[in-house]
């Protein structure tokens, strides 16, 4: 009955056929409303789901705010670094970058990126399958809804030099966006108080994650690094350790011109 002339939900975006120009005013208003309504429904929809609920970040890079927030950049994960909070880079067994940890004080954040399908989230099951694990090592999860959406509220079994086993508390968080999905876990007091889990939450909002166009596996990590001046400086350390005679592993290495520090960390 009508057709669409622009993408714009004005009354005058819609032309009317010629047999319906005898209708009533108030007939083609009703006609109108109850087509808006129609769209409104379907595009709901077509939109709705765990995996679109990030209208405040973390963002992807296709849609990151245009804002003055500096981020270093560590490939797939951009991360804003305020002050009081040191960033440190997990490394695997084969030297590859496989994580990023956000301390401030006694809390910190580890943030694992991954790929994900095209068209839909992966937070639930991958919460089931972390709960379910945690249950059969001794631990406990439980499913609460956070600033997230539902989050998994745990107790980790944990080796503490000279105490044995012990149960630490954590919080996973999980966000699905278009082809990834970004894991959180926080542990310390983050883990536990909402006050002094305020100042990473907020972090999180302003982490950017760049995907990339390439074929990946879904649950692939996605890649990351070291930023290049930073990697210069941590090989630069390593040579002067080792012409030293020193243990690899030391210090912090301080950011140019900011603060933090980067630490890797094995």
């Amino acid at each position: 009955m009508f057709r669409r002339k622009k993408q714009e939900d004005d009354l005058e975006d819609y032309a009317l056929d010629p047999e319906d120009q005898a209708l009533e005013d108030a007939e083609l208003l009703a006609i109108i409303d109850a087509q808006l309504a129609a769209e409104a429904e379907t595009e709901t929809e077509a939109g709705g789901g765990d995996g679109d609920r990030r209208p405040e970040g973390p963002w992807d890079s296709e849609d990151a705010p245009d804002d003055e927030v500096q981020r270093i950049d560590l490939g797939s994960l951009r991360l804003p670094v305020p002050d009081g909070t040191e960033v440190r880079v997990d490394v695997g067994p084969d030297g590859e970058v496989v994580a990023a940890t956000m301390v401030q004080g006694e809390s910190s954040m580890q943030i694992n990126v991954f790929a994900a399908p095209k068209r839909s989230g992966i937070w639930g099951e991958v919460r089931t399958e972390i709960a379910e694990a945690l249950e059969q090592s001794g631990g406990k999860a439980e499913h609460v809804e956070g600033p997230y959406g539902l989050e998994l509220k745990a107790q980790v079994p944990t080796e503490v030099p000279g105490q044995g086993a012990m149960l630490a508390p954590a919080r996973f968080l999980g966000v699905d966006g278009p082809r990834w999905f970004l894991r959180a876990l926080l542990t310390g007091p983050a883990a536990t108080g909402a006050a002094a889990a305020v100042g990473l939450e907020t972090v999180l909002r302003d982490v950017v994650v760049h995907r990339g166009g390439e074929a990946m596996a879904v649950r692939d990590a996605l890649p990351l690094h070291l930023p290049r001046d930073v990697a210069e400086q941590a090989a630069a350390a390593a040579e002067a350790a080792d012409a030293e005679g020193e243990q690899e592993g030391g210090g912090g290495l301080p950011m140019p011109e900011r603060g933090p520090e980067i630490t890797e960390t094995r």
